[in-house]
């Protein structure tokens, strides 16, 4: 791969050395040619203009962004800057494509290779995309080449990540403290005395008294540095075209200690796009690209246990200046012991053999390499010899990535002190040894993977212009992919035809028709084939006499459409339309007393041979403007959405006989059942206006999502508990009355719970069914999760220039959704480790104004479940960008061969705004969320 990328560079360069430079007239100078031709925007396997855009369809440039917002994602800001998006279209997941072919927009590109984004969120916009484009298409096209214009672009950027927040974890004696009160509560006897819980309150020996913080300077460093280079070259003439990024990034940690110090991501790309023009009839391009990472990283599980492990466990490390000279002791471990900085031992215990302080020093660690290459070669022939209007194009693409890990193999040995006080002296007279220290000398090469996804089109286009008014055009097309992950017998695959008819008459009255005829595999043997029909018009009403001079309305188009798509995303496997027995997973049977047995054959799913394809059906209008002489712009759509015929197993269609639980035995087949609802609205508004020397842009965006579960298989006692006719990302659970704060509390309850023992200080649950029973059945809807989109999520961007000056601000937001306190830093119990959370528990004493449930060294199995009593509002607003940039004058630079210098400084993730501040930038048990401080440069040759 490395030899390829070599030689395709090689190419792009020698294109570009060989290409003979356009001369530009002084009043050439410095324009920029694209900016006097129509806005040309990237849809499903064709480029259309601005004004003649169906509905659903949003996009924006990267290339301009990245002139105010340096980020490296390609999607970075997205939510911004293109109404319908949060993550995913309309609320449902979208596939990427990256200049056609299905890749990754994180792993596959930076966004400093990117052109343009378009977003087709309508059934019309991504009907030629088949089966696996249903639900919203992400299109990413990287730069090109452009005749005549020849440029080299050195940028260069550093910054810190700097942490938001970490846990708030309590302290050995207050654990201690706290821990014995959870005993008590119990009924059980307090495991640690006063005066230990005294000693480690005194803190005068962290070593025999530890209190592990593994957030502390000890172990983590303030901030990591995050680098970047990237240099692009591009031009070519008529003739041949070229486009070449080269871009280097390294990437440290936060970890201090240990092998957590050499930390680091390294990653190298090279892209190459060419254009060749060989005649009037046939033109060609090549693209290729080759990614190199490799991250090394510590062993173990640092982040993980910093969330489980009890502060007074053990101690991390044990000074050998404590070990007693006249033990003896010091001379053989000085002798046959691995020691940290020449003066600690790994510190250890019988149950703690292994820890992530010992890992982080002591078990080595591991480099991970991936290697990825993707060419795409294409043909296009203008046939307009032959038939006016005419022309086909091809494309072929193979995309080849394979990672590996290598490390090597290091047990360790920790160590156990025991300790006494000698004249006011900690000193240690013996140690206990766990493990030993040694090394295979083997490297390991494991977690090996690849992955290959080959791409095909094929295409007739026609377009035409008859008398100057009718505007014709379409096309043919023959599409697929197929991808190929090591470990999984079925490749993935999409294959579909593909026609589009579009008419307009002078760009004024439009009409669109396209199709696709898909086919799956994974439906049943004569399901396989459906026809997915989609239909649009246009009506662009500033072209009307009656508008057209409007000094009001400049532009002004409105569209309608509808559609039925059929998809096989729903679908998690192949030959679910198939039923099948299994011995492997049978029940033993016995006989002869025993002394025999057999595994039965069971059966594991019904056949279903009219098991078919998910139908999107859908209404869409879209209304696109730009009034007050470009003042306002604006994209509004409205959608109605059914998705009809998901697959699931019936229950309740079937006798119940043909499920049984044990021996685990299933008839029930796979069908056509479950239906969803999405309508809503997207908008995206942008305002320009001078005030002064000062040109501001002003720019909002927003997606207004409604789900419903029309159809459901259920048959609960309870109408509440119906899932049909509420959201379908709803939270469930129970609804709280406060706690318990006596016995007396307890005895009066009308109902009693069935998840075990209740006692003072436990949660009091509303029996919704009044059947003196609090369980699962008295569970009802508590709000939107949000899985698929908030009711409401928007975004901002703003824009001020003043002279050489940028400065550029976005953010985003959402409300209406709803989380829950589930994760271990809330729902402490056992042996859990105790966050600050349970400082406010309920006690006797604290009964009336505690806001948690008491402690318990059980499973506290009542209080620890979905319920409102752990519901939170996850609305927020995320300052996500702050840039300030400044542009050199071009008189500064003078008539060198420096033709343009910026520098910039930004900020990332600066600031969330909610109510739950604190909870949403906590991670818990993986590595913080951080701020991100940035300067940056550009130059131009």
């Amino acid at each position: 791969m490395k030899y390829i990328a070599h030689k395709f560079l090689l190419l792009s360069v020698a294109v570009a050395i060989m290409t003979p430079a356009v001369a530009q007239t002084p009043e050439d100078e410095g324009v920029d040619t694209l900016t006097v031709q129509p806005q040309q925007v990237n849809v499903a396997f064709r480029k259309v203009e601005k004004q003649d855009l169906s509905g659903g369809v949003s996009f924006y440039s990267v290339r301009d962004l990245l002139e105010k917002d340096y980020n490296t994602f390609a999607l970075d800001g997205a939510q911004s800057l293109a109404g319908g998006y949060n993550g995913n279209i309309w609320g449902q997941g979208a596939l990427v494509l990256i200049d056609g072919v299905p890749r990754d927009a994180g792993a596959d590109v930076r966004a400093n290779e990117v052109e343009s984004v378009t977003f087709l969120k309508s059934a019309n916009a991504v009907a030629l995309y088949g089966s696996r484009g249903a639900k919203g298409v992400i299109l990413i096209t990287t730069k090109r080449g452009q005749a005549g214009k020849r440029e080299i672009n050195i940028q260069a950027n550093t910054g810190f990540y700097v942490p938001k927040r970490y846990p708030q974890y309590l302290n050995s004696w207050e654990y201690m403290t706290l821990y014995n009160e959870a005993l008590r509560n119990d009924g059980l006897d307090e495991l640690y005395s006063s005066q230990q819980i005294q000693n480690y309150y005194s803190a005068t020996d962290s070593y025999r008294y530890p209190s592990i913080d593994f957030y502390s300077s000890d172990y983590l460093k303030k901030a990591y540095n995050h680098s970047d280079v990237t240099a692009e070259i591009s031009g070519g003439s008529e003739r041949a075209r070229f486009y070449t990024n080269v871009g280097l990034a390294h990437e440290s940690t936060l970890l201090n200690f240990g092998e957590g110090k050499n930390e680091r991501n390294l990653r190298f790309n090279v892209r190459g796009n060419v254009d060749f023009k060989f005649n009037d009839v046939l033109s060609a391009l090549v693209d290729a690209t080759a990614i190199l990472s490799t991250n090394r990283f510590a062993k173990g599980d640092f982040w993980g246990q910093a969330a489980t492990l009890r502060p007074n466990r053990f101690s991390p490390l044990i000074p050998i200046s404590a070990v007693e000279e006249s033990s003896g002791l010091q001379a053989l471990i000085l002798n046959g012991s691995r020691l940290i900085d020449g003066k600690y031992l790994l510190g250890g215990s019988q149950l703690d053999p292994t820890n992530a302080f010992a890992d982080v020093y002591a078990s080595g660690y591991n480099v991970g390499t991936t290697r990825q290459f993707e060419m795409t070669v294409g043909l296009d022939f203008d046939l307009e010899k032959w038939l006016k209007g005419l022309s086909f194009q091809t494309r072929f693409s193979i995309d080849y990535s394979s990672g590996y890990n290598e490390s090597y193999a290091y047990t360790y040995a920790v160590y156990e002190p025991n300790w006494y006080t000698y004249n006011g002296v900690n000193m240690i007279d013996g140690i206990t040894k766990y493990n030993e220290d040694r090394s295979t000398g083997t490297q390991d090469v494991e977690n090996s993977w690849y992955q290959q996804t080959l791409a095909f089109s094929a295409q007739f286009n026609y377009n035409r212009t008859f008398a100057d008014v009718h505007n014709v055009s379409g096309m043919l097309l023959a599409s697929g992919y197929q991808r190929t992950d090591n470990g999984k017998y079925h490749k993935i695959s999409n294959a579909n035809l593909g026609l589009q008819l579009t008419y307009n008459w002078k760009h004024r009255y439009y009409a669109d028709f396209t199709a696709a005829a898909v086919h799956s595999a994974k439906m049943a043997p004569k399901k396989r084939n459906a026809f997915s029909p989609t239909f649009s018009l246009g009506w662009r009403l500033s072209q009307e006499e009656w508008l057209k001079y409007s000094p009001i309305v400049n532009e002004l188009k409105l569209t309608v459409g509808a559609g039925i798509l059929h998809t096989d995303l729903d679908f998690e496997n192949y030959y679910m339309y198939k039923g099948y027995y299994s011995q492997t997973e049978g029940a033993w049977y016995s006989w002869k007393d025993g002394a025999s047995s057999i595994q039965a054959t069971e059966s594991r799913r019904g056949s279903n041979p009219d098991l078919g394809f998910v139908k999107r059906k859908e209404f869409s209008i879209g209304l696109d403007g730009s009034f007050f002489n470009g003042k306002i712009d604006a994209n509004l759509n409205y959608f109605y959405q059914r998705m009809a015929g998901m697959p699931i197993q019936l229950n309740s269609q079937y006798p119940n006989w043909f499920l049984t639980y044990w021996p685990g035995s299933s008839f029930l087949p796979y069908v056509n059942y479950n239906e969803d609802r999405r309508s809503g609205f997207d908008f995206a508004v942008n305002y320009n206006h001078k005030i002064g020397e000062v040109n501001f842009t002003l720019g909002a965006t927003g997606n207004i999502l409604s789900t419903e579960a029309i159809k459901r298989d259920e048959n609960y006692e309870d109408a509440y508990q119906n899932r049909v006719g509420k959201p379908t990302d709803g939270l469930w659970g129970l609804v709280s009355d406060g706690l318990y704060h006596c016995q007396e509390d307890i005895d009066r309850a009308p109902a009693t719970s069935s998840f075990g023992e209740v006692k003072p200080g436990d949660i009091r649950y509303v029996d919704q069914n009044g059947d003196g029973i609090i369980d699962s059945k008295d569970e009802v809807y508590l709000g939107h999760a949000g899985w698929g989109g908030a009711p409401f999520s928007y975004g901002i961007n703003l824009t001020a220039k003043w002279k050489n000056w940028t400065f550029f601000l976005r953010g985003t937001g959402s409300t209406g959704t709803y989380g829950m306190k589930d994760n271990t830093y809330y729902w402490v119990y056992g042996d859990r480790k105790y966050s600050e959370e349970v400082v406010n528990r309920w006690t006797f004493e604290t009964a009336n104004t505690a806001t948690y449930p008491r402690l318990t060294t059980l499973s506290g199995n009542n209080n620890f479940r979905s319920s409102d009593f752990w519901r939170y509002k996850s609305d927020r607003f995320d300052l996500a960008k702050i840039q300030l940039t400044y542009d050199f004058p071009t008189h500064v630079l003078g008539n060198g061969w420096v033709r343009g210098l910026k520098l910039y400084v930004s900020s990332d993730n600066l600031l969330t705004i909610s109510g739950e501040r604190k909870l949403m930038e906590m991670n818990i048990g993986g590595t913080p969320q951080c701020r991100y401080f940035n300067l940056g440069g550009k130059i131009q040759f």
